[in-house]
């Protein structure tokens, strides 16, 4: 039953993978991830925080060893990297797709589960809370470095975008300052249960191929 323990963690990891790949593609172009009044910037934040912090712990939590979420992390960069190809065999420049920044936030992972003596609630905690935090910072960082992104959404309009969602130019402040705070704030909070979430996913894995 080893084998199947095995092959069960490591299809998950792939599907987390593959399924965050999928997650910024859609998420992550230009028309959503910056051209929305930063709107979605804060959605962005929440669901790559998310995401990231459930297979990251889960799969360190397998392994047990500080190192293996920041390797996640790596795969998930690699696969969208990989994934962003497509996007520029139909004509796109191949920085149409913002890659976002998994690898430091994993890193902080890393860094509490082995501060914290592989403590797995400490890693739920902080390193949940930590990964929330940080990872609209790089990630505002990433973009601010991209070139001008309602020039690019204007010059290669998607062809299935629907009327209603044409690129708009960004209202920064009109609804709230800072969509860092709020994404950060956010994702800080709902990291925590995703995190716990990773955790159990674990523990219910070997309590059903035990």
């Amino acid at each position: 039953m080893v084998w199947l323990r095995r092959t069960t963690h490591y299809l998950f990891i792939v599907v987390v993978a593959v399924s965050s790949t999928l997650l910024t593609i859609n998420a992550g172009d230009y028309i959503f991830y910056s051209d929305w009044a930063w709107t979605s910037f804060v959605v962005f934040s929440i669901s790559q925080s998310t995401m990231l912090v459930v297979g990251a712990i889960y799969y360190m939590l397998f392994t047990g060893v500080p190192g293996t979420a920041t390797y996640y992390a790596t795969i998930m960069t690699i696969y969208t990297w990989v994934a962003k190809g497509a996007w520029f065999a139909l004509g796109y420049p191949y920085d149409f797709v913002v890659t976002p920044v998994w690898i430091p936030s994993a890193m902080l992972l890393d860094l509490t589960y082995w501060a914290t003596r592989r403590n797995k609630h400490a890693a739920i905690i902080i390193g949940g809370t930590l990964v929330g935090l940080s990872l609209p910072i790089f990630n505002m960082i990433n973009l601010l470095l991209v070139r001008d992104p309602l020039e690019m959404a204007f010059k290669y309009p998607r062809p299935t975008l629907p009327p209603y969602m044409t690129p708009i130019e960004p209202q920064v402040g009109k609804f709230y300052n800072s969509p860092v705070a709020l994404g950060s704030g956010a994702g800080a909070v709902l990291s925590v249960p995703m995190a716990a979430l990773g955790a159990k996913l674990n523990t219910w894995t070997y309590r059903w191929m035990a």
